[in-house]
């Protein structure tokens, strides 16, 4: 089952990117030098409020060479969620510290591939586009009451914005 706690947002800590920083340079430890860490979601773009939980992507050549990570992951404290792949297949999950709250969400997928792509676009088009960012901090306030302690559908229910985001579909204000 789920762990159930409230969906939280927390204004913009200029922290969040030295804690990236520093976790990276402790996942350097562990890391082959062919995998590509980057910071992602909204603790990766400057003032935009966030749950304060610093996502990760990892990528990879293949799911396979993320999978024969996991062990070593492990053993700096990162716990491998399995069942999220029910959801995104093309994606390994892993969180630190095992027990919450949780500090780091890990996400391993194949680099270059649709996952990759998505996310380091999304978090480009909030970086650049300040009205844009506007509305995904609004949108997420508001979803955090709506939804409570409910992640898995406040997350759902931001889906459909991040997709017009990143296809340009989304309705751009003019300045």
């Amino acid at each position: 089952m789920a762990h159930r706690a409230p969906v939280v947002i927390a204004a913009y800590n200029d922290q969040w990117p030295v804690r990236f920083h520093e976790e990276s340079k402790a996942l350097a430890s562990v890391l082959p030098r062919h995998f590509v860490l980057e910071h992602i979601g909204s603790t990766a773009v400057p003032g935009l409020s966030a749950k304060p939980v610093i996502d990760m992507m990892l990528g990879a050549d293949s799911l396979a060479d993320i999978e024969r990570l996991i062990p070593a992951l492990e053993r700096v404290g990162y716990e491998y969620v399995a069942r999220h792949e029910a959801e995104i297949p093309d994606r390994r999950f892993l969180a630190k510290p095992v027990m919450r709250p949780r500090h780091f969400h890990l996400h391993g997928v194949v680099m270059g591939g649709t996952i990759w792509r998505e996310q380091l676009r999304f978090r480009d088009l909030l970086r650049s586009d300040a009205a844009l960012a506007g509305r995904y901090a609004a949108l997420k306030q508001h979803l955090a009451g709506v939804f409570g302690d409910d992640r898995a559908g406040y997350t759902d229910a931001k889906r459909d914005f991040i997709h017009a985001a990143v296809r340009g579909t989304i309705a751009r204000r003019t300045e």
